[in-house]
């Protein structure tokens, strides 16, 4: 997990990736409302019928940022072997010569968004912390109802918590008279990278799920699992489920099951 302070790092990669500015993100409704009003200009997300389905929208993306793309996700470990059999590699350094050349100037004409999240309670002690950041004010909307966003968490890395470093761009700067579209993405050069030993994430191209949302598998499974066989606890594909019965009564499920 990183030890710098998160300052440094967002400083480092706003040089490289080159923002108009930058915004750090507090996860308060002010900023929720914000982030959909954005949305909704760019005509991103559709609110759906407000009494039928009561704050829900609809978002489409681009028809070739649909899903995670197998081919293009990576555990760039130091030893091949420890990236597992199913997962691609690539050995680290040359992955980071690749990202960064991906990287430059790539928010140009957006805005950085800085993610302080948690995954679990804020000061749980089974929680783990990172920061994302983004270019996407999708990402920010969805990390907000995927994860818990407070800048409580950079209160608890500030006291020297860990925390895992996920940098995220969805490949569309603009820059030289380009304009924005509905769904921003660069299909042909996705990248989503996981640096085991350094706990670090680096995702470029995809607005979509996953391969956005880094607090998600990036970070709860390919990273996670690391994060377990290191510190001697189990990460693993779990859905968690609370119904309600019309009396009140409550019945909570839980699952673990492999992706596929």
């Amino acid at each position: 997990m990183k030890t710098t302070s998160v300052a440094d790092w967002v400083a480092e990669f706003a040089e490289l990736t080159n923002p108009s500015q930058i915004q750090i993100i507090s996860g308060t409704e002010q900023e929720r409302q914000e982030m959909i009003e954005i949305l909704t200009e760019q005509n991103t997300i559709k609110q759906l019928n407000p009494e039928l389905r009561p704050d829900s929208y609809l978002a489409l993306t681009d028809p070739r940022d649909v899903a995670r793309v197998e081919s293009r996700t990576y555990v760039c470990s130091e030893n091949e072997a420890d990236a597992g059999p199913t997962n691609n590699w690539v050995e680290p350094g040359e992955m980071r010569e690749r990202l960064k050349s991906l990287f430059k100037d790539s928010m140009a004409g957006r805005t950085m968004y800085v993610i302080p999240f948690s995954m679990g309670p804020v000061g749980g002690p089974h929680s783990r912390y990172g920061v994302e950041i983004t270019d996407s004010a999708y990402v920010v909307l969805s990390m907000m109802i995927m994860t818990r966003v407070s800048s409580e968490v950079l209160t608890e890395i500030e006291s020297g918590a860990k925390w895992v470093p996920a940098l995220h761009s969805v490949g569309m700067p603009l820059s030289d008279g380009r304009e924005d579209v509905a769904w921003p993405c660069d299909p042909e050069n996705v990248h989503v990278v996981q640096f085991p030993e350094t706990y670090e994430i680096w995702s470029y191209g995809s607005g979509y799920g996953g391969n956005s949302l880094l607090g998600k598998k990036a970070m709860s499974l390919r990273i996670g699992s690391v994060m377990a066989r290191n510190e001697g606890w189990l990460a693993e594909h779990m859905m968690l489920i609370r119904v309600t019965a019309p009396n009140g009564d409550q019945f909570t499920l839980g699952g673990a099951f492999p992706s596929a």
